[in-house]
């Protein structure tokens, strides 16, 4: 299963909007995609519950992973989202 290091650079981390367009993103990709904190924590990408369950604030790396055919574009398309201020978006 390939696997993504990316550092949020959101303002806000991945709370209110951002969260809800990254999830938004990772449910529109066609893959089962985890998101896991810092401390261990892992949810389902694509759940907006789930990824503001883990409270995740800038300049906070995650681990993104991805299974399937096509997991490392599911990744890139995820990564480049991270590496976006999404609450300028």
């Amino acid at each position: 299963m390939p696997e993504r290091r990316v550092t949020v650079v959101s303002r806000v981390g991945l709370h209110a909007r951002p969260a809800s367009l990254f999830a938004e993103a990772a449910a529109n990709l066609g893959h089962q995609v985890a998101l896991t904190s810092e401390s261990g924590q892992t949810v389902n990408a694509a759940s907006i519950l789930g990824v503001l369950s883990l409270g995740i604030g800038c300049g906070e790396t995650v681990v993104l992973s991805a299974e399937g055919e096509g997991a490392e574009v599911a990744l890139d398309a995820l990564e480049a989202l991270l590496n976006t201020d999404l609450d300028l978006a």
